[in-house]
């Protein structure tokens, strides 16, 4: 699905794709997600002019870190000495398939919703109670629960925005 539409935004969460098409996709908010991951993992703006050059774009950072392996090396110091490497790792591997380049490269929201729950599984101290494999109904019931939210959150939206413009309609007269 594409939308056309006049997008607002910081530069950094915008989907590079977007940038050069001026098209939406559905993939475009995974990047935008994968962007704050990057600031979570880091403690750092996705976007600063008040870097270095090489440093100023976060995401572009974060992923030739990746690919230079040298992860720990941009890692919050909170975040890395706070946190379950394993389970870092994981977030970060996601962090930068959220943030490839070609949206059809990227994962889906549902896809990174059922990956940070398997990670979050993984944590130290895991409960008994949490499963270390899916198995398709869990994954089933997971990603309807999580649409579920989202057509909610996504109809309120609409909702409030028929309401604005039904409200500015009417003043108009």
């Amino acid at each position: 699905m594409q939308l056309s539409t006049l997008v607002q935004g910081t530069f950094g969460y915008i989907d590079p794709e977007y940038m050069q098409t001026r098209q939406l996709f559905d993939k475009s908010d995974v990047y935008s997600f994968g962007a704050v991951l990057v600031e979570l993992l880091t403690g750092k703006k996705i976007y600063s002019d008040d870097r270095p050059e090489e440093r100023k774009n976060m995401a572009k950072y974060f992923v030739l870190s990746m690919k230079q392996n040298r992860l720990f090396d941009v890692l919050e110091d909170e975040v890395m000495h706070g946190g379950n490497h394993t389970q870092l790792q994981g977030v970060a591997n996601l962090a930068e398939q959220c943030l490839r380049l070609n949206g059809e490269e990227r994962p889906t929201m549902r896809e990174v919703a059922v990956e940070l729950d398997y990670l979050r599984g993984r944590g130290v101290g895991k409960h008994s109670w949490v499963k270390e494999n899916y198995d398709e109904e869990s994954v089933h019931l997971l990603v309807e629960s999580s649409l579920d939210s989202q057509i909610e959150s996504s109809t309120r939206g609409i909702d409030s925005l028929k309401n604005q413009v039904i409200l500015s309609l009417d003043g108009a007269r």
